[in-house]
C-alpha cells in the first residue's frame, strides 16, 4: 500500500487525505520521520484535520521527540475543539498527559 500511495503522490495527486494515509503507513512501518514529514504536510494543507494532529503527535513521540509531541498536541487539541471535534480533542488531551509523566 505504501508504495502505491507514493505513486500517487508522484503523479501530482497530492492531498491531506494522500498525506495523512501515508504517513500513518510510514508510522505503521516504523518510519516516524517519513511520516512526521507527509502528516506536517497534511495538517498544512488542511489545517483542521483533527485525526492528522493527532497522529503527528503520536509520530514525534515515537521519535523521542517529548517537547514537539506535547506541543503538537496541545495545538491538535486547541484546533479540534474549534471545529468541534471533541472526541479527537479528548484523545490528544489523555496522549499530552501521559507524556508529561515520562
Amino acid at each position: 500500500m505504501r508504495e502505491r500511495l507514493e505513486k500517487m503522490l508522484a503523479e501530482g495527486q497530492d492531498s491531506a487525505m494522500l498525506r495523512f494515509t501515508l504517513g500513518n503507513a510510514l508510522l505503521q512501518d516504523g518510519d516516524a520521520a517519513g511520516a512526521v514529514e507527509h502528516l506536517k504536510e497534511a495538517v498544512r494543507q488542511q489545517r483542521d484535520y483533527s485525526a492528522a494532529w493527532k497522529l503527528l503527535g503520536k509520530a514525534y513521540s515515537e521519535l523521542g521527540d517529548l517537547e514537539q509531541a506535547r506541543s503538537t498536541y496541545a495545538e491538535g487539541i486547541a484546533i479540534a475543539r474549534d471545529k468541534g471535534d471533541l472526541q479527537a480533542a479528548k484523545e490528544m488531551e489523555v496522549f499530552r498527559r501521559r507524556l508529561r509523566k515520562l
